[in-house]
């Protein structure tokens, strides 16, 4: 340890983790939570800050092997040798509410409404907003730029109306479905999410275990909280989950997790191709800003390095890699015998060209809303796609379509399988539910969404998935964009806006 208590300043920046020294002096400048968290730890023993929110192996994932200096002897590290956790990231006391009676500026702790009065996935939002703490709130919450596109992902559905058919036999529904041939109990996935313990404690393995429960697949993040050994090991014998996957600049570290992987029996790689260049998400930049203070600023921007206010989400080229492109499909398909596909897919001819190149399949999705701003849902992306397919000679049995971003109504669900949709992924309210109500929030969130989904295949005279078809649903609207609609109050309610500086 007094090796590396020897490299503690910026420009050489060596930080103990779990027993091992890093060389971190480069990854500081694209760190997702900012460089001041890495830097303030240089020299020093940094696993107490560091374990409760990253997996123990995020640095075999990211890092070059070369970048890891040796094992530390425990023995020599001593207490002045443990970094502290800056008083931004110490834990906070409750949000608290203004009581009715303003006059008597009392103030009491949020009251958490009983798990049983969710109704919708809107209320599992406003609760996640109360109950968690900022930083990881702006995290979750935030969305590219203007958040147009996170927005549109929603109000999108809202576009497209119904169309019922009547006198048709619905006493008995029928919600399940296949997905990549994987039995599900409707036409939903729980789709990667980073960091699953600033929602939870419990993280990623909550989202496991929940799956199993509401008899859904799970897609295992890359970036995630608890490492994949401890993610796999959460599942039952009997159940079958499938990863996502950001490809390493270091191509070996891809194919030692890939093949990780499929040894475990995971039936599905997700590759993502919407984020060569993680977008700018300002209200996670400006949490970061407010929290770790403007007085250290100046000597990062005068030295040309990342401006620590970046926030959670800027690293960019150190573990995802920009120069990914179509010339790689096929060392993806030679590295494993896992279905492949792409996500992220935004236009017709994309979907066209993953399908000609022998992939299994494509999510349509804009990484919900925090990448490219303005870019269009993948609900209004999904008519051009099937129709580009079905030219090319594609099927849905030879070719998965899958969507992803604003869902949160079983009738959104409706909508997306009546235009072509193996089936929906879901994001956000799958943290937000386990952010308010843990494991059983999650499971109660999908039980609600099978809810309304019976209702509705019941109303609109389809008593199966396979009898859901496009006639049941008019798309006039969906891609004009002028369709005047009622105000959508759960959204308004629930919708943070953004805030200028002047505001703060």
């Amino acid at each position: 340890m007094e090796e590396v208590a020897k490299h503690n300043t910026k420009e050489d920046c060596w930080v103990v983790l779990y027993g091992k020294a890093y060389d971190l002096t480069k990854f500081a400048k694209v760190h997702p939570g900012g460089a001041k968290l890495i830097t303030d730890a240089a020299g020093m023993d940094a696993t107490a800050i560091f374990d409760p929110i990253h997996p123990k192996d995020i640095m075999d994932k990211l890092l070059k092997p070369s970048l890891t200096m040796g094992v530390v002897d425990a023995a020599t590290i001593k207490p002045e040798h443990v970094a502290k956790p800056p008083e931004a990231h110490k834990p906070k006391p409750k949000k608290k509410a203004v009581k009715a009676d303003a006059a008597e500026e009392e103030v009491e702790e949020f009251k958490k409404p009983p798990l049983a009065a969710m109704l919708n996935s809107f209320d599992f939002e406003s609760v996640a907003r109360e109950v968690m703490e900022p930083q990881a709130w702006g995290y979750y919450s935030s969305g590219g730029d203007d958040e147009i596109t996170l927005r549109d992902n929603h109000l999108a559905f809202q576009r497209i109306t119904m169309r019922p058919r009547i006198l048709v036999n619905v006493r008995e529904i029928d919600m399940t479905t296949k997905i990549l041939n994987v039995p599900a109990a409707l036409p939903l996935y729980f789709t990667a999410t980073a960091l699953a313990k600033l929602a939870h404690q419990e993280g990623e393995l909550a989202i496991v275990k929940a799956a199993k429960k509401a008899g859904v697949p799970y897609m295992l993040p890359t970036l995630s909280s608890y490492t994949l050994d401890e993610m796999l090991a959460a599942r039952t014998p009997d159940q079958v989950v499938f990863s996502q996957l950001y490809v390493n600049p270091e191509r070996s570290r891809s194919e030692e997790y890939v093949a990780k992987l499929e040894k475990a029996g995971v039936q599905a790689l997700f590759v993502t191709v919407d984020a060569p260049q993680l977008g700018r998400r300002e209200k996670d930049m400006r949490n970061k800003f407010t929290q770790q203070g403007s007085d250290v600023q100046g000597d990062e921007e005068e030295e040309g390095g990342v401006d620590r206010s970046q926030g959670a989400t800027r690293a960019i080229s150190s573990y995802i890699d920009p120069g990914l492109n179509w010339e790689d499909v096929p060392w993806l398909k030679k590295i494993t015998s896992m279905k492949v596909l792409l996500k992220g897919v935004q236009c017709a001819e994309d979907a066209v060209m993953a399908f000609k190149a022998g992939l299994s399949g494509c999510v349509l999705s804009n990484h919900g809303g925090r990448q490219l701003d303005t870019c269009r849902p993948g609900i209004e992306v999904l008519p051009e796609v099937m129709e580009a397919l079905k030219e090319a000679g594609a099927t849905k049995e030879t070719f998965a379509v899958f969507i992803d971003g604003g869902v949160r109504r079983g009738g959104d669900i409706f909508k997306a399988v009546a235009l072509g949709a193996q089936a929906c992924g879901v994001g956000r309210p799958v943290l937000y539910s386990l952010a308010s109500y843990g494991q059983n929030g999650i499971v109660r969130m999908v039980h609600m969404l099978q809810d309304e989904l019976q209702m509705v295949m019941r109303l609109a005279g389809t008593p199966n998935i396979p009898s859901i078809t496009e006639k049941h649903v008019i798309t006039t609207n969906l891609a004009d964009h002028i369709v005047p609609l009622p105000v959508d109050n759960l959204t308004m309610k629930t919708y943070q806006g953004l805030e200028p500086a002047a505001k703060l």
